[in-house]
């Protein structure tokens, strides 16, 4: 088994059909394996999950846990700036909060944060130093 992985990614929703609406507008594609209460898209290599709050919370084994949103950052990389201005563009158009428009950053790249209709926090960003292969995957050099 290797351990240094992620498979699945889970983001706990408030309203399944709304959030749901939000990835389809950036061109996101359900998984026929999606079922009542949840939605999966296959990503490079794993899955990204939309599960509702509540349900989320019970699966956890903790019913009345209160989850939240924008501790951690979920990414894109993109190969130019014009990408990430579009993908930026296409957040909003689809109803994100912009959190900060793409710019150049003090790494030498060029990136912007946004947040899904749920808050959970998406970074656009060009890093000249990490060449993304054909298929937009990325490993670091």
């Amino acid at each position: 088994m290797t351990p240094q992985r992620v498979t699945l990614i889970t983001l706990g929703v408030t309203d399944l059909r709304r959030s749901g609406a939000f990835y389809a507008a950036l061109g996101w594609v359900p998984h026929p394996a999606s079922q009542k209460g949840v939605t999966f898209y296959q990503m490079h290599g794993a899955v990204l999950g939309l599960f509702g709050l509540a349900d989320l919370a019970a699966d956890q084994g903790r019913p009345d846990a209160t989850l939240g949103t924008g501790a951690m950052t979920l990414a894109q990389n993109f190969r130019t700036e014009a990408e990430v201005d579009t993908a930026f563009s296409a957040a909003l158009a689809a109803g994100a909060t912009g959190l900060k428009a793409p710019e150049k950053v003090f790494w030498g790249g060029y990136s912007g944060y946004y947040a899904d209709p749920d808050g959970h926090v998406w970074e656009v960003a060009m890093n000249p130093s990490w060449p993304l292969a054909d298929d937009g995957s990325l490993t670091l050099p």
